[in-house]
């Protein structure tokens, strides 16, 4: 299984011949490598419905015929577009012929906003990602403050791979995000959610600092973890 980060909180998955990419926001991301129109996808991963992670799900799903993931409101949501969504929950899991995926919990907010009508739109809960394959456990956090039930993640999960957010404002900063790293047990911790505006802005290099050694990695946008 072949894991690649590309910017702010996106991340490609390529196993069992499919490729996977959670909360896709390429367009309007200068810290991605990707060009949306160069994408191929078949399943497309969201923890929440901010514009940051949804991105560019609607015009790649519809071109690719691909599946999108994500909690009910949201799939309901991006389902009224024209998209061919699976709706799930925190704390469900479900097995698909890519692997197994399974809903966390995660503490922000979820929601699409009309800058134009002024409007949110609520879509549900945030969430977290487990994501199983070929024997492998991969955990994105989504956006998310550091809560106790990591804990429970970690003890119940053999995690082989943790993406985890830094740039706290929105998210947990780099303290916070290293107590999160000791508490899910991941095997490799890779930060994400940092540099990509101002307000998020965070050195990898010091939070990798603070992990035991050999545990972090920053990874660059098109870096490649092979599992």
């Amino acid at each position: 299984m072949d894991v690649s980060y590309h910017g702010h909180s996106v991340v490609k998955i390529e196993t069992k011949g499919k490729t996977i990419l959670i909360d896709p926001f390429i367009t309007g991301n200068e810290s991605s490598d990707l060009k949306a129109e160069d994408q191929k996808v078949d399943v497309i991963l969201l923890t929440h419905g901010h514009g940051d992670h949804v991105g560019d799900t609607v015009e790649l799903a519809k071109k690719n015929d691909a599946l999108v993931i994500a909690t009910f409101e949201l799939a309901n949501y991006l389902g009224w577009q024209g998209v061919k969504t699976q709706p799930m929950h925190i704390g469900g899991a479900r097995e698909f012929d890519f692997g197994k995926v399974k809903l966390t919990q995660a503490f922000h907010g979820s929601s699409v906003i009309d800058e134009e009508s002024k409007q949110i739109i609520y879509t549900g809960m945030p969430a977290g990602i487990l994501f199983t394959a070929e024997g492998k456990t991969i955990y994105h956090a989504g956006d998310t403050a550091l809560f106790g039930d990591m804990k429970i993640i970690g003890e119940r999960n053999q995690i082989d791979l943790a993406f985890l957010p830094i740039g706290d404002t929105l998210t947990m900063g780099p303290e916070d995000a290293a107590a999160a790293a000791e508490w899910v047990q991941a095997k490799k911790v890779v930060p994400i959610h940092y540099n990509t505006f101002p307000d998020i802005d965070q050195s990898p290099d010091d939070f990798i600092a603070r992990l035991p050694e050999g545990i972090g990695e920053v990874m660059n946008a098109g870096d490649v973890i092979t599992l």
